[in-house]
């Protein structure tokens, strides 16, 4: 019998992992089934402009996964028993069960609603495609005329703002924020940015929570409305229930509890990634929730892996968070790194050049989910009880 390896999730986390563990792992011995809502591979980091009118490339994981032996599975997921080791899914066939040996679970996040009422009835978000599109039918109804109103201030906020403005010059676009806009930048980023905003015409409303969300207004603490053709919500993200659920260890806020090498405490044949993984950085602090840590945290999982089923000893993947690269537009951005206590440097990288940076990243994340690679040349790895090693040469 072959040992099965699940993916639950292709996000970029999921999908790196599958495809590397797929060209790392004999088929002879393991065999990888990716399960995923959609076809596609969406590119989370690019759904602002998805919705703000922009079209993006299709990327379907049968191209992403050709030439491995992974089985793709589009259906949701809707259940895990770690107990028996079984996940449950749903598509427009039915109801189904799948065994595993080993889960990798990669299902990622979603906009938080931090139990605001109306959040849910009312407004918009962008941390899903179907979401996107549905954002981006309301905008097209309006046309070139309305209001939008961002409620957030962290970087999925700014992009949509800048964003909008940009593509939808006609449209009116207010930020709200609890705090002050981009407080954690350097004096120098957040000039930056301001001026940025300046230049787009978005009305900033800092220090004021929104507290309660209607149809057509959003209502702050101290009783201001805020009146909105389209609320967009962006004030953080929130991980899936699933894990929580299924009896997994897990964080106060549902993120699942692991070991240095993405390995479940409670569970030891579950591994997470991506921003459903609480991973702490070499700082001691969470990495937070972002395509950034998604790539240690996947070679973190991988290394744990394929140490596990096969014996080769692997180094830990390094946890450490460089910056923040935010986009204001398609032309501007902002490149700020920050210091081994994840406070910002003075420095920073700004405009056209922070902005092209941006895309190089954005291009190579995407190019590397069908090239996956994350040490040296080897050998495709047999399970630990045969001990072989395939003559097979791929990229680590």
């Amino acid at each position: 019998m072959k040992h099965r390896i699940v993916v639950l999730g292709a996000g970029y986390a999921g999908t790196f992992s599958a495809g590397y563990l797929a060209r790392q792992l004999h088929p002879d011995d393991f065999e990888i089934t990716v399960l995923n809502a959609e076809p596609d591979f969406v590119e989370r980091l690019r759904l602002h402009q998805l919705a703000a009118g922009q079209e993006l490339r299709h990327r379907p994981l049968t191209e992403v996964f050709a030439g491995t032996d992974i089985r793709l599975r589009v259906a949701r997921v809707t259940d895990l028993d770690v107990e028996h080791r079984t996940v449950t899914v749903a598509d427009d066939q039915g109801v189904d069960r799948l065994g595993y040996d080993t889960l990798l679970y990669t299902l990622g996040s979603t906009a938080a609603d931090h139990d605001i009422p109306g959040v849910h009835e009312h407004a918009f978000h962008v941390a899903a495609r179907p979401a996107a599109l549905r954002l981006r039918a309301r905008l097209d109804e309006l046309g070139g005329d309305g209001k939008v109103l961002v409620v957030g201030g962290n970087l999925t906020a700014i992009e949509a703002a800048t964003e909008f403005a940009e593509s939808r010059p006609g449209l009116r676009i207010d930020l709200v924020t609890s705090g002050e806009l981009g407080g954690w930048l350097s004096a120098k980023a957040r000039g930056h940015l301001l001026r940025a905003f300046d230049r787009f015409g978005i009305t900033v409303h800092e220090h004021s929570t929104i507290v309660r969300v209607e149809q057509g207004a959003a209502v702050a603490a101290d009783g201001t409305t805020f009146a909105s053709d389209a609320i967009v919500w962006a004030a953080g993200f929130a991980v899936h229930p699933i894990a929580a659920a299924s009896g997994l260890a897990v964080e106060p806020n549902g993120q699942i509890t692991v070991d240095r090498q993405m390995r479940s405490v409670s569970h030891p044949n579950v591994y997470a990634a991506g921003d459903s993984v609480c991973a702490i950085a070499e700082n001691g602090r969470p990495l937070p929730m972002s395509c950034a840590s998604a790539g240690p945290t996947s070679k973190g999982a991988i290394s744990g892996i394929i140490e596990d089923l096969t014996g080769r000893k692997i180094k830990p993947a390094s946890l450490t968070y460089v910056g923040n690269h935010i986009s204001l537009g398609r032309k501007d951005a902002i490149f700020q790194l920050v210091d081994g206590d994840a406070q910002s440097k003075p420095g920073a990288l700004l405009g056209r050049k922070a902005a092209r940076v941006k895309s190089a990243i954005l291009g190579t994340a995407a190019w590397s989910l069908s090239h996956p690679t994350v040490g040296k040349l080897s050998h495709k790895y047999r399970s630990a009880t045969t001990g072989e090693h395939s003559p097979d040469v791929v990229a680590a």
